[in-house]
């Protein structure tokens, strides 16, 4: 048997402009063609490769863009609500697995190559792509043809801003994409997800094949969980669809309940992450929760944070909305350095120290977010008097208080009536707990 050849490394030296030129097959006119890649930093970001090819012979052009990264460990989604003009010019990078969703149009664009554009570029290739067909669909489709004619005039009453607000999505199991945040976000308008993907999902990826059917561990049916005892679950690896064991333990916060710390560790890749999950009745109302932050002691207080609660604090500038850190036991010093350190990993940890914050942040953004850190990395030593605020709908959040309760000065308890929104969101709107088996008997 002859012995097979090694396959042919390509080596390439980047130009002047930093632009990887390579020789490759057209697969129009299978001739050949020129590749140019380009890595770019993108800020708030990570690295990607920019791919354009053109073939001289036929005319053939193509773009595409590439993560120069790996798959993250989780999920991520994106959503972002437009409210002026300014907004459209906000990056988004779509990876090869974004799904890229105008909330209220229930418009979405299914996985595709890599984009890197904005918001007005991205919905203008959506309106564009709709009506390049729509002469035939006149044609063939007239119904069709109307339908659509309505939802590419709503798109064009976006792009010239007569339908502010309205909200877009961008949902990536990859991780590898993004829409550009500011420092200026506030409350509902910016919000980042990120989440354990399913099996199914890791297929997808090819993280495993769909013959690896996920270790069934014991459950914990018929078991009776006992306080500050350890559990040991089986499971997937959410980030390499590998067998892992989950660690889970019942503990009593005291003044506030039992809650249940889990922590997942895969020996195959390196993943960990924990979660706290809380139990019981979903209260009447939501519960607000202000800590007064005077000194490096109150640092040191035990913290609850769910993942339905959002932080925020008009001293500091900033806001956490629910799900972006999942649920946290933690220290207030532990919170906010979870905070600080996640934010500023997305906005300048993208490579070399040189170019750190990406190619393309101006030097008044720049100067804005290290502004923004400067004094979030003071408010974590409590250079200075600040204050905090959980807003939990489910009431699911604690802080520790050095006094009996209600008679802590630095800690301000108060309930409030949940928004439409929030009810929504957390599905109380359609959960019925009364005559729900007499509608069952009618159905």
């Amino acid at each position: 048997m002859a012995d097979s050849e090694a396959p042919t490394v390509v080596h390439a030296d980047p130009n002047e402009t930093g632009v990887y030129e390579i020789e490759s097959l057209c697969m129009n006119c299978r001739d050949e063609g020129i590749t140019r890649i380009l890595p770019i930093k993108i800020p708030h970001f990570k690295e990607i490769l920019l791919e354009s090819f053109s073939c001289d012979h036929c005319g053939w052009k193509n773009n595409t863009v590439k993560s120069a990264g790996q798959i993250q460990e989780k999920g991520a989604k994106f959503t972002f609500r437009l409210d002026k003009m300014a907004d459209f010019e906000r990056q988004i990078v779509r990876g090869d697995t974004g799904i890229f969703r105008i909330e209220d149009l229930g418009l979405e664009t299914p996985p595709a190559p890599g984009q890197f554009t904005n918001l007005e570029g991205m919905i203008t290739k959506i309106k564009t792509d709709l009506e390049s067909d729509q002469p035939a669909r006149k044609e063939v489709n007239p119904d069709l043809y109307n339908s659509l004619e309505r939802v590419i005039q709503k798109l064009e009453n976006m792009l010239q801003g007569n339908s502010f607000p309205f909200t877009v999505s961008l949902d990536d199991i990859s991780g590898n994409s993004f829409i550009e945040p500011s420092p200026d976000d506030k409350g509902p308008k910016y919000s980042r997800t990120d989440y354990l993907r399913s099996h199914e999902q890791n297929v997808q990826l090819g993280l495993v094949v769909d013959d690896d059917a996920a270790e069934e561990g014991g459950g914990m049916e018929g078991v009776d969980i006992v306080d500050n005892e350890v559990y040991e679950l089986h499971a997937e690896c959410p980030a390499c669809g590998k067998p892992c064991t989950v660690n889970m333990k019942k503990t009593n916060i005291p003044h506030f309940k039992e809650v249940i710390i889990m922590a997942t560790v895969c020996e195959h890749c390196g993943f960990r992450t924990s979660d706290v999950k809380t139990g019981g009745a979903i209260p009447d109302k939501g519960k607000r929760i202000t800590l007064d932050v005077k000194t490096i002691e109150d640092m040191s207080r035990d913290i609850l944070k769910s993942e339905s609660c959002a932080l925020k604090s008009q001293d500091l500038g900033l806001e956490v909305q629910p799900g972006t850190l999942g649920g946290r036991f933690t220290t207030v010093e532990g919170l906010l350095t979870q905070v600080r350190d996640q934010l500023h990993s997305q906005i300048f940890d993208v490579g070399d120290e040189d170019l750190a914050g990406g190619d393309s942040m101006t030097a008044d953004t720049r100067s804005r977010w290290d502004n923004f850190f400067a004094k979030l990395d003071a408010a974590i030593a409590a250079k200075f008097p600040y204050s905090i605020t959980l807003e939990d709908p489910l009431a699911n959040s604690f802080v520790q208080l050095n006094a009996d309760p209600g008679k802590d000065p630095q800690v301000r308890v108060e309930e409030y009536e949940r928004t439409d929104e929030e009810m929504e969101d957390l599905g109380l709107k359609d959960m019925k707990t009364e005559g729900y088996e007499r509608q069952a008997q009618q159905s």
